[in-house]
């Protein structure tokens, strides 16, 4: 037995287990250039070399928003077949710990590819962590626009 995101999932040995891969990328710019999802795919394809892949959903949007189209439908396709909602980093779901913690407590069953036997502790902190690196990336992005500003460029 190992704890996933939303609950303790029990998986007999000889049951193949069920996912929905979430892929996310925070830009048009990431989407287009296939590199962020190409990692997050290879990373979702040898977690899943012995399981079963039912859906893979791709959404380009930042991680500070918590409504997203797209992870509502692999949400729901994973509770609808008893599957388990499969991603590569915790920071690809999102980068908002209360979020983290609400998909947790509403039953979302999720597993990240970098860290398979993560329990609600270690889960927590690295949730705590991305949400800290969203501000320290919001803060740099503040800073460098307002030195573009001062150089005279139009923004």
């Amino acid at each position: 037995m190992r704890q996933t995101g939303g609950s303790f999932a029990q998986t007999p040995p000889s049951s193949v287990k069920s996912y929905v891969a979430y892929l996310r990328v925070s830009t048009q710019k990431q989407g287009q250039s296939g590199l962020g999802l190409e990692a997050q795919r290879a990373a979702v394809g040898t977690f899943t070399q012995t399981a079963q892949l039912l859906e893979e959903f791709v959404e380009v949007e930042s991680g500070k928003k918590n409504v997203r189209p797209k992870l509502q439908a692999a949400m729901a396709l994973a509770k609808a077949k008893g599957a388990t909602l499969l991603i590569a980093k915790l920071d690809r779901l999102s980068r908002n710990a209360g979020f983290i913690f609400q998909l947790r407590d509403a039953g979302v069953d999720f597993v990240c590819c970098d860290m398979p036997d993560a329990n609600t502790l270690t889960v927590g902190i690295f949730a705590v962590l991305a949400q800290h690196e969203r501000e320290l990336i919001s803060q740099r992005t503040k800073a460098a626009l307002t030195a573009k500003k001062a150089q005279g460029a139009q923004l």
